[in-house]
């Protein structure tokens, strides 16, 4: 493990977790990588909203995000009446929990995308005055229209960045399904945002398509989550701009750097949530690749690394694979290596050793397979293969109960009947709320941490 730190940026450390040992003719080498970022705070030593009445109070700090809201207009969102109104409460606690100095605006999503505050292309910054601006605006705020959130997401791509601040987010409701453009219209604006800023997504009731928001998310390294209450969208808004202003760096990314004839078969983010990072790759310089993981405030996140060696004789031995965290520098000089491990391969006749699976691989292999069919169960029983879908969801069962994944085993029991855990015995329920099966399915990527 190797940390490195400067006094403007979090301090991360990198530890790997891994079985090194290999049979003779041995190939495949997976490790599970720690990262972790301390140092930043929650709010990075800057007072929280209403702390002060005007950014000039915080003298000396340069604020360091620009926030775009983005709220579901449509006329779905009358329906009932009290939808609009919590969404704009909801928005207004997000204003609320800005803090001062941060820049910001608010978007109203229907087939087209319009700016509600502060208007004219441009951000405001965050004071008592503006966000008691941004809340009388948000007044005005009215049900009426399509769904088209490729737009809604172009223009807080155009607001954002208009502000020469590292980090960029977005908050994204919707109540309803994206209808008034196409998928591919949809996908061509995430693949433009896409490394420009991260963006949190919310389903509000249960009329909107499960895959569209969680698509959003992962595309913009962001989280996503169902409301099924209405009533509930104040406290989540005020927890996900809580966590947006906790975050103080951003674009970090993880280099695998391999020797030569070493061929990564993948690469993924296991926990918090389950993110497939293998097809994110770009490349840096030779043997090397950089993997996104977005913007950090004081946290822990792990991640699955798995490599092909070429075959070799006891005894001998290698380096696999560097990891390093790096962030980019401004003018594209040489990127600051924040933390570094390295994961090695050992050819030994112990065939204890060269057998024994890691226990962190092992748990996050499951975790990884739990989520995978958990979405293969739902799908089949979408489809009416009810037999797929029983023996999809008892895999599930089994999985989260031998890791001690409660949470996901609370939302497996409101789809299933469980008759045996341990052996994943299950018997699909006749009658499923939507939403229930809508809340599973959006959370089925989170993961419970390996217990060390």
């Amino acid at each position: 493990m190797a940390n490195f730190s400067k006094s403007n940026v979090p301090q991360f450390s990198v530890d790997v977790y891994q079985n090194e040992y290999l049979p003779e003719g041995g190939r495949e080498v997976s490790a599970i990588v720690t990262v972790t970022s301390t140092g930043g705070g929650t709010t990075g030593g800057v007072p929280l909203a209403g702390a002060s009445s005007t950014p000039s109070a915080l003298p000396g700090h340069s604020p360091n995000a620009a926030v775009v809201i983005m709220v579901d207009c449509s006329g779905s969102m009358d329906y009932p009446p009290t939808k609009m109104r919590n969404a704009r409460d909801a928005t207004a606690a997000a204003v609320d929990t800005l803090r001062d100095g941060v820049a910001f605006a608010i978007v109203g999503g229907t087939h087209v995308a319009k700016e509600v505050y502060p208007g004219n292309g441009r951000l405001a910054v965050a004071d008592r005055q503006t966000r008691a601006q941004a809340k009388e605006a948000l007044r005005r705020l009215s049900a009426g229209g399509g769904t088209a959130i490729g737009t809604w997401l172009r223009l807080a791509d155009r607001l954002l960045a208009t502000a020469d601040v590292p980090i960029r987010h977005g908050i994204l409701l919707t109540d309803g399904r994206n209808e008034h453009e196409a998928p591919e219209d949809l996908r061509a604006a995430l693949d433009s945002c896409a490394g420009r800023f991260t963006c949190d997504a919310r389903g509000v009731g249960t009329d909107w398509e499960v895959k569209e928001v969680t698509g959003i998310a992962s595309a913009l390294l962001g989280s996503a989550d169902i409301v099924a209450d209405p009533a509930g969208l104040a406290a989540d808004f005020t927890a996900m701009m809580e966590n947006a202003m906790g975050k103080e760096i951003a674009d970090v990314a993880l280099r695998m750097w391999t020797p030569v004839g070493v061929e990564i078969a993948f690469v993924k983010q296991v926990a918090p949530t389950v993110e497939d990072l293998t097809g994110r790759r770009t490349e840096a310089g030779r043997r090397a690749g950089d993997y996104p993981t977005g913007s950090w405030g004081d946290e822990s996140r792990d991640y699955h690394v798995s490599v092909r060696v070429p075959e070799a004789g006891i005894g001998q031995e290698m380096l696999a694979a560097r990891v390093s965290l790096i962030l980019p520098t401004p003018g594209g000089g040489a990127p600051e290596v924040l933390s570094q491990g390295l994961v090695r391969a050992v050819w030994t006749d112990d065939m204890a050793a060269s057998t024994s699976i890691n226990p962190q691989v092992a748990h996050y292999t499951g975790q990884a397979e739990l989520a995978q069919v958990i979405q293969q169960g739902l799908d089949a029983r979408k489809s009416g293969d009810f037999d797929g879908a029983t023996a999809k969801l008892g895999r599930a069962v089994q999985l989260a109960a031998s890791s001690g994944n409660a949470d996901t085993a609370k939302l497996l029991s409101k789809v299933v009947d469980v008759v045996d855990a341990a052996t994943g015995t299950v018997r699909l329920k006749a009658k499923v709320a939507d939403a229930d099966e809508m809340t599973l399915e959006t959370r089925s990527t989170k993961t419970v941490r390996v217990k060390r």
